[in-house]
């Protein structure tokens, strides 16, 4: 009998920072309307799979990879083919302000059927689409999903992370650049990562004493406009108002990412106490007994070796424990105390946000 406590990676970062206004760049805190970030997607074909591809129920794969064919001068019915060596993928990417044509970018790759694994696999040219409906680049590589699986010495696997999931290292190329020039614009506008009207009328205050004018305004506490000085040059305009210092609080934020069970903590979170936990844990135990079944003397059956299988659950006696202090730090100690895993510390953290106990920003990535 072998029993085995399953526990997700746990990689905790805790990051403590000052409650006190802190000195940073408007570039931090603020963005340029225009410039940013554009995101593309895709249908692919992942091939090269070591039979852990899609199955034969996934049939837009066969007719994808059917389709993919024709285009090759190869005509085949898509109900003939019966490989497990592919996989249909959706494939995303993030494309950087300001692309043009011949710029490479990273890309995402997840499976959209059911395969197994995605590791080892090469995409196949695919192209990009923004929202419009227009190609803005092409994606092809081979993908890396990270690893995935542990082997013991006797084949034994140990599943890690996702492989269904992978990224593709400068996988994507720009074919078209997007339709947005700096020179069209009339004036400058800021929009704040978080509204605040102080922040937005100390922002406006602050461009203004550096040119000496009055060209900045803020229109509310998100959007903060900026009249171009004429003879002025464009790129060395905004550069300077980025680079331009302002004093901001910084907003008390925990960033979970679910996959590897990291948790990052900043700022001052503040919990309102009392609060109580009850936290349990449930044990897997599993039970593999040879057997072995003989046939009747002088019949004409043959012994035959099957395995008896028992699978036994139980779950610890809840525990609970109460925090009765505002701080942040009780709460990470007596999470650590108790020994959570990561998924149960996601849960007890969205729990005491729902429940109002928690004030901070709760990122689930």
């Amino acid at each position: 009998m072998g029993r085995t406590k399953f526990f997700a990676l746990f990689l905790w970062i805790f990051l403590s920072l000052a409650s006190s206004a802190a000195e940073v760049s408007i570039g931090t805190v603020a963005n340029v309307v225009g410039v940013r970030p554009n995101y593309l997607t895709g249908y692919g074909i992942v091939v090269g799979l070591n039979g852990s591809g899609d199955g034969t129920t996934s049939i837009f794969t066969l007719q994808s990879i059917a389709n993919m064919l024709r285009r090759m001068g190869i005509y085949v019915d898509p109900k003939a083919i019966k490989t497990k060596n592919a996989a249909a993928v959706i494939v995303t990417a993030k494309l950087p302000p300001f692309a043009k044509p011949g710029m490479t970018f990273d890309v995402e790759v997840a499976s959209l059927g059911d395969a197994k694994s995605l590791s080892n696999g090469v995409l196949i040219r695919t192209p990009l689409r923004g929202p419009d409906g227009k190609i803005y680049a092409f994606a092809q590589g081979p993908v890396s999903t990270g690893g995935g699986f542990s082997e013991s010495n006797r084949g034994g696997k140990v599943q890690k992370n996702f492989p269904t999931t992978g990224i593709i290292p400068g996988g994507g190329i720009v074919e078209r650049a997007l339709p947005f020039e700096l020179s069209d614009t009339k004036e400058l506008v800021l929009t704040l990562n978080r509204p605040d009207f102080s922040l937005a009328s100390e922002i406006a205050f602050k461009v203004n004493s550096y040119f000496k004018q009055n060209i900045a305004k803020a229109v509310d506490s998100a959007t903060v406009k900026i009249s171009y000085i004429p003879g002025y040059d464009r790129v060395k305009f905004i550069s300077e108002i980025l680079r331009l210092k302002v004093e901001t609080n910084p907003e008390p934020t925990v960033v979970i990412y679910e996959r590897t069970g990291t948790v990052i903590m900043s700022g001052d979170i503040k919990i309102d106490p009392p609060v109580y936990v009850s936290h349990g844990n449930i044990y897997v135990s599993v039970m593999k007994q040879p057997m072995v079944s003989q046939p009747a003397p002088f019949s004409n059956g043959t012994t035959v070796t099957t395995e008896q299988v028992t699978t036994t659950v139980r779950e610890e006696n809840g525990r609970i424990f109460s925090i009765n202090s505002p701080s942040l730090r009780d709460l990470v100690k007596a999470l650590n105390e108790l020994g959570v895993s990561p998924g149960d510390l996601i849960a007890i953290i969205q729990a005491m946000k729902a429940a109002g106990k928690l004030h901070a920003k709760v990122i689930v990535m």
